[in-house]
C-alpha cells in the first residue's frame, strides 16, 4: 500500500496492519483464535505469549502508523505497557524521572514496587527544563512524562524532554493516552517510546482493556525480550476488537475535540464553576505550547466546581453524563480523580499533585453540546433544590 507517511490520518486507521482474507475475500481481517502454531518449516514461530500471532503482530503494524515508529506491540492493560517498558530499561541501581503529576497507577507502581527492585526514582518539582534537570542524577537513565496530564491537562515541551534526553544518553517514554496518536505524536518531537492505555481513546467505546507501545525496532526488541517472559500479551479476541475500534478513532477523537472545547469554553463561563483546566483554552498556563506540539486538544477535560456546591452530589444528579471510572469512550463520563484514578494516593500525595476533593475530571463523548449542557444545568438545579430542603 505504499508508505504510511503519505497516508491521509483516517486511511491509516481503516487499513494498515489489516489481515487480507485470501480465502473468502472478506473486507475485514480475519479472526485467528489459535493459541497453538507449527513449528516447523514455518517462517515465524508464533505463539500468543510472544505477541506475534497473526492479529497481534497485524495490529502492531497500524500502532505503529499510527504512532510514525517502526514498531508496535500489544499488551493486556495500558499498566502493563507502562510496567513493562518501565522494567526493560531499568534495572538495580538505576534512577528514573517522572513528573510529579502522574497518571495514579503509574505512581502506584513506582512507589510501591521499584524498592523491590532497586530501583531510585525522583519526581520532578515542575514541568519547565530547569524541573527535569534538577531531577537528574548520576544513574538515571529513563525520562517519563505524561501529557496532557491526568487530571489537570498540563503539558510539558516534548522537544525539551527529547532534547535533555538525547544530552545524557537516557530513554525517554510518554504516556500518550490523553493526547491519543490523532491529537499528538512525540516521536516527531523525538520521543523514544510512546505508551498507551488503548483502553481509553483507541477502544473508544467502554469495551476493551488494553495497552500499547510504539519505538523502534531497537528498543521494541528489548521490550520483547522481557515481555515474552513476563507474559502481558493480550487475547487475538480482544486484538481483533480493538483493530475494528482503531478504524474510527479519528473520527470519533476529532469530534471529541471539538465537543471537549465548547464544553470548557462553556463551564469557564459558569457561576458555580470555580476554575476549569483544558490547554485548548486560551487562558490555560500552557495554551501556547499545547497549541505547538498538538493537532487537537483532547476529549479530556477537568473543573472544581465552587466550594458551595458539593461535587458528590452534583455528580449523582447527573442523568445523561455517566459517573464512571474509565474515559475516553463515545459516550460523556465524569468522576473525582480523588475516589478513583488517584485513589491509592495519599492525601498529602494528591494535595501535593495539586488534585483536590472537589477535583470532577470530564471525558467528553460524542453527544450534542446542548444535551451536555442541559444535563449539568439540571444537575445543579437538583443539588440547589436539594440543598434547600
Amino acid at each position: 500500500m505504499g508508505k504510511t507517511e503519505k497516508m491521509g490520518i483516517n486511511t491509516i486507521c481503516a487499513h494498515v496492519g489489516e489481515i487480507k482474507d485470501e480465502q473468502f475475500k472478506g473486507a475485514i481481517s480475519p479472526l485467528y483464535m489459535s493459541s497453538s502454531y507449527a513449528y516447523e518449516n514455518v517462517d515465524v514461530k508464533r505463539y500468543p505469549r510472544y505477541f506475534n500471532t497473526p492479529n497481534q503482530e497485524a495490529l502492531g503494524k497500524k500502532i505503529a502508523a499510527l504512532e510514525h515508529t517502526e514498531a508496535g506491540m500489544i499488551f493486556g492493560s495500558g499498566m502493563a505497557a507502562v510496567s513493562h517498558c518501565l522494567l526493560a530499561f531499568l534495572q538495580k541501581g538505576d534512577h528514573i524521572v517522572l513528573p510529579k503529576t502522574l497518571y495514579g497507577g503509574t505512581y502506584n507502581f513506582v512507589v510501591e514496587e521499584f524498592a523491590k527492585f532497586g530501583i531510585e526514582y525522583t519526581f520532578a518539582d515542575g514541568f519547565r527544563e530547569a524541573d527535569f534537570r534538577k531531577a537528574l542524577q548520576k544513574n538515571t537513565k529513563v525520562l517519563y512524562v505524561e501529557t496532557p496530564s491526568n487530571p489537570l491537562m498540563l503539558i510539558t515541551d516534548l522537544r525539551m524532554i527529547a532534547n535533555l534526553a538525547k544530552e545524557h544518553k537516557l530513554v525517554s517514554m510518554i504516556d500518550n493516552t490523553f493526547a491519543s496518536p490523532i491529537n499528538q505524536n512525540p516521536a516527531d518531537f523525538g520521543i523514544d517510546i510512546m505508551i498507551h492505555s488503548a483502553t481509553k481513546y483507541m477502544g473508544g467505546h467502554s469495551d476493551i482493556c488494553a495497552g500499547a507501545v510504539a519505538a523502534s525496532e531497537a528498543h521494541m526488541l528489548r521490550i520483547w525480550n522481557l515481555s515474552k517472559n513476563i507474559g502481558g500479551s493480550l487475547s487475538d479476541y480482544t486484538v481483533w476488537l480493538l483493530e475494528r475500534s482503531l478504524k474510527t478513532m479519528a473520527l470519533r477523537v476529532k469530534a471529541q475535540n471539538r465537543n471537549a472545547k465548547r464544553m470548557a469554553k462553556w463551564l469557564q463561563n459558569h457561576a458555580l464553576v470555580k476554575k476549569v483546566h483544558y490547554p485548548g483554552l486560551k487562558d490555560h498556563p500552557d495554551y501556547e505550547l499545547a497549541k505547538r506540539q498538538m493537532k487537537g486538544y483532547s476529549g479530556m477535560l477537568s473543573f472544581e466546581l465552587i466550594p458551595s456546591v458539593n461535587a458528590e452530589a452534583f455528580m449523582q444528579a447527573l442523568k445523561l453524563i455517566k459517573q464512571s471510572m474509565s474515559l475516553a469512550g463515545v459516550e460523556s463520563t465524569i468522576l473525582s480523580p480523588a475516589k478513583t484514578s488517584h485513589g491509592l494516593l495519599t492525601p498529602e500525595a494528591r494535595a501535593h499533585q495539586g488534585i483536590s476533593d472537589g477535583l470532577l475530571r470530564f471525558s467528553v463523548g460524542i453527544e450534542e453540546k446542548k444535551d451536555l449542557i442541559a444535563d449539568i444545568e439540571q444537575a445543579f438545579k437538583a443539588v440547589a433544590k436539594k440543598e434547600l430542603v
